[in-house]
């Protein structure tokens, strides 16, 4: 039995614990157990905290023994990357610099899903301060694909999407400042949510570029999806029932979004906007101008933000980090803090001729990347390679975090392709409730 339990989704399997046919202790040895004996564990967990979920497994067996059960999720084991900090535990963000770093208490987000009931099954390896959408990381460890073990899995939330994707956990949580939950999502066939930026609290987790950094979930549903986030705010989930795409309103983003689009991406958004208006949406396309502006102001926003937080730092020990990471950190010491905040004005007034653009639709929906996980031993070797790979893995998720809006990324028919619906900001609950509805059109 218990080998099915590592493939069902955490939802089902708060189901399970509900009806009595699973208890949460033998749940979380399951895991734990396929961990210990997983050829590519070590690639994928930074490190586990067996004592700490067993106890907590323990407290939600109890729970559900008297039916005091504190939501679906009491007694699911997750994952966390290895930017969430956990009391008495390491958590190094993937870097050397941050090598032995043991923080006292548990990011606030981890204290919330804690107290929902919610097991920590340890921490997952990343890329190194969070600082690449590829998931490549000759210092740590380089997570594997589920498709391709020889190529990356996608970052920054590598592990997160691997752990899950590969039966080392129900589901994972991540962070993600331009891409990093929605790219290891869609290249390892996940369902991957961004949240808004300050929907949910950074407190307690490493930082890369704290106005763009968000908190989010990867999961194998949008259930799964929805109950995290609840889990992570202390609420109840949104009601998903009775949902339909009939009638939705969606539009294709021209702009940006599908240039350079390898072809099975291609592919597989085109399935995806087939499956998706047979279901009764409404699909048009269109763009707005600015976003190609909006892009050019990421160097000057995130990497003098970088700098900023993590200059100090680097230069007391470069020698430590992964060339590539160094370089993109230290590309925001020489920004001019007048570029920077003339970049801040011109971003929010092209936000807001975003907002009047989309305003008319239920989401904007994109492919989640123009390209596959590219192969990991030529990112080593090919500079020219990297940087190309690294730009295009980045770019459609980015949008949404420069237009600072939710997105959910679903799987396509095209393995390691994904399709993005974006909505406005702090409108989760809606997008999730449209998210289902997608699923089961495209599944």
């Amino acid at each position: 039995m218990s080998k099915t339990w590592t493939n069902m989704t955490a939802a089902d399997l708060g189901r399970a614990i509900d009806k009595g046919t699973i208890n949460p202790v033998e749940l979380c040895e399951a895991f734990l157990d396929k961990i210990a004996s997983h050829p590519l564990a070590s690639r994928i967990y930074a490190r586990t905290t067996p004592a700490r979920a067993r106890g907590e497994a323990m407290g939600a067996a109890s729970r559900a023994k008297t039916g005091q059960r504190k939501g679906l999720l009491d007694g699911v084991p997750i994952s966390w990357k290895d930017l969430f900090d956990t009391a008495g535990v390491e958590t190094e963000a993937g870097s050397a610099l941050l090598k032995g770093r043991v923080p006292a208490a548990d990011a606030a987000v981890l204290t919330a899903a804690t107290r929902d009931g919610l097991v920590c099954l340890g921490k997952t390896h990343m890329s190194e301060l969070a600082f690449s959408g590829l998931g490549l990381n000759p210092i740590t460890a380089t997570s594997p694909c589920i498709n391709d073990e020889k190529a990356v899995s996608g970052g920054s939330s590598s592990g997160a999407a691997a752990s899950v994707a590969f039966g080392l956990a129900p589901a994972g949580i991540g962070s993600d400042t331009g891409g990093s939950v929605r790219i290891p999502a869609a290249w390892n066939d996940l369902v991957g949510l961004k949240t808004t930026t300050g929907r949910l609290p950074l407190t307690g987790v490493v930082p890369l570029c704290e106005t763009f950094d968000t908190v989010g979930p990867l999961a194998r549903s949008v259930e799964d999806c929805a109950h995290l986030l609840a889990a992570m705010e202390n609420r109840r989930a949104p009601d998903l029932e009775g949902t339909s795409l009939s009638g939705a309103r969606l539009m294709v983003l021209e702009t940006v979004a599908l240039d350079d689009l390898r072809e099975r991406p291609a592919r597989g958004f085109d399935d995806a906007l087939a499956r998706l208006a047979r279901a009764g949406a409404k699909i048009t396309r269109g763009g707005l101008p600015e976003l190609s502006e909006a892009m050019s102001l990421t160097s000057t926003l995130v990497t003098a933000e970088a700098y900023g937080i993590w200059g100090p730092t680097v230069e007391t020990a470069p020698e430590k980090m992964f060339p590539r990471i160094l370089e993109r950190v230290r590309a925001g010491a020489d920004v001019k803090a007048s570029d920077y905040v003339a970049a801040w004005r011109r971003l929010r007034v092209i936000r807001n001729l975003w907002a009047e653009m989309s305003a008319g639709y239920d989401a904007v929906i994109l492919p989640t990347a123009a390209i596959l996980p590219p192969d990991a031993n030529r990112l080593m070797t090919d500079f020219d390679y990297y940087i190309s790979e690294n730009l295009l893995s980045l770019r459609n998720t980015r949008i949404g975090n420069l237009m600072d809006v939710c997105a959910l990324t679903l799987p396509t028919a095209e393995p390691s392709c994904g399709i993005s619906f974006m909505a406005g900001p702090m409108q989760e609950d809606r997008l999730l409730r449209l998210g289902i509805a997608a699923e089961r059109a495209l599944a």
